[in-house]
């Protein structure tokens, strides 16, 4: 199941460069998840700072 940023994300960035495949991108103020690209490592989830990523 792939993962999900929720609205408490504060853009700081952390995910993107954990993610590899690439399926995290910078959108209007926050990060967000190509549902389709995510593969379920877990990564992003490891480095958020604000604990916005979750299983959707």
């Amino acid at each position: 199941m792939p993962h999900k940023i929720d609205d408490t994300c504060t853009n700081c960035g952390s995910c993107e460069p954990e993610c590899p495949v690439e399926a995290i991108s910078e959108k209007g103020d926050k990060r967000v998840i190509d549902p389709e690209e995510c593969t379920d490592c877990g990564a992003c989830v490891a480095v958020c700072p604000s604990d916005s990523i979750s299983e959707e």
